[in-house]
């Protein structure tokens, strides 16, 4: 009787988890693929929230791992077939909140294919049935699905237009807001999205994400902010008066400084364009996590309306927005760097350390080490 009432225990407490990482998919963040000066692909996000869910960790999830692309769903439930087993080994940030499926908030798979997804309110719309002839795909597990089989983008729009759909089912009652953006060893960016008008995938991107609105929307805006470039604007005439300038960054004058989403995407695709490239892997990711700070939220600045419930990570945080955690990869190498906000040096954890593993691992997001032998500190 005791060890029914704990096993049964323990089954709510991963309920409640896997609760709070739905909701936790509707932060705000930022995502951006640079590349280094030896050719070497990274991809970086910020996530940002008020808090985060018990059990979210670093994630290893070996090759040939069973899962279900309707994740969580009851048997009886479920119309379609949506069994499947991986093809390539992952890493990210996640965790294993279903007993069925691995959930994901960014990863990166062994073949160097890198993305997460982000929250995209009030624009995201999902049909609520699946396509004839397709496997059904919750949009929590969209990002598992393809890191679990697809090596690059090209493979990922195949399974897009041709063999999934996504559909409105939801898990524990709810069906996250997100759109997502993937980049592959090439530096390739696409970025996913489904609307009331039906899914969009765009190619050939600038490798910036950020939230609501869409992409194109983003892309267009651009065009207001055509006037910023590197070089200080020089010395100003007015009516015979010469005025000299008495600081740098004048070239700048205009770029947004604000938290809002639009203002998180023209920043980083003007640091994207003009900040300088690592020379090497250390040297990049370094730089990246530094980028990826100019679109971070300092906690007290962005009040959240509906704090929710209290977790381990967010004690004094939770009335707050802020940047729980960067994550930065690289494609080459199958490296997973993070830094949190309680713990601000650079973890790694390498997708060839863990290879071995025929079981899912987790790392602690807040602990001292990653699993590496070549840690960056």
């Amino acid at each position: 009787m005791e060890k029914c009432r704990e096993n049964q225990l323990k089954k709510e407490e991963r309920k409640r988890n896997a609760r709070e990482f739905l909701l936790a998919s509707e932060g705000g963040c930022s995502a951006m693929s640079w590349e280094t000066e030896d050719g070497l692909v990274l991809w970086g996000r910020n996530f940002d929230f008020n808090r985060i869910a018990k059990g979210t960790n670093v994630l290893y999830v070996p090759a040939e791992i069973p899962y279900d692309t309707c994740g969580g769903v009851l048997p009886e439930e479920k119309t379609l077939p949506s069994k499947k087993r991986g093809k390539y080994a992952a890493i990210g940030i996640g965790g294993l909140f279903l007993s069925d499926t691995p959930l994901f908030y960014e990863g990166m798979n062994e073949e160097g294919l890198m993305g997460g997804q982000l929250y995209f309110r009030k624009f995201a719309a999902y049909p609520k049935n699946c396509q004839s002839g397709r496997i059904p795909v919750q949009p929590s597990v969209l990002l598992t699905h393809v890191l679990l089989q697809c090596k690059d983008t090209k493979e990922v729009e195949e399974e897009l237009k041709n063999r999934i759909s996504l559909v409105d089912l939801p898990i524990l009652g709810t069906v996250v807001q997100v759109h997502w953006m993937f980049t592959d060893r090439r530096g390739r960016s696409i970025v996913v999205e489904e609307r009331r008008d039906g899914l969009h995938v765009y190619p050939d991107t600038m490798g910036i994400m950020t939230n609501s609105p869409d992409y194109e929307w983003h892309r267009l805006n651009i065009l207001n902010y055509v006037q910023i470039r590197q070089e200080d604007y020089g010395i100003r005439e007015f009516d015979g008066e010469r005025v000299e300038p008495c600081f740098s960054g004048s070239g700048t004058l205009g770029l947004p400084g604000d938290f809002t989403s639009p203002s998180r995407f023209v920043r980083l695709a003007f640091l994207k364009k003009y900040g300088a490239k690592g020379k090497n892997e250390k040297d990049g990711v370094t730089r990246l996590f530094h980028m990826m700070h100019h679109a971070a939220f300092p906690p007290g600045l962005a009040v959240v309306g509906e704090p929710g419930e209290n977790m381990p990570y967010d004690e004094r945080m939770v009335p707050y927005d802020y940047t729980i955690y960067t994550s930065v990869m690289c494609a080459q190498s199958g490296r997973f760097y993070w830094t949190t906000f309680e713990n601000m040096n650079i973890r790694c954890a390498a997708l060839a350390d863990l290879k071995e593993r025929q079981e899912p691992v987790q790392l602690e997001l807040n602990g001292r080490d990653g699993y590496s032998q070549e840690r960056v500190r």
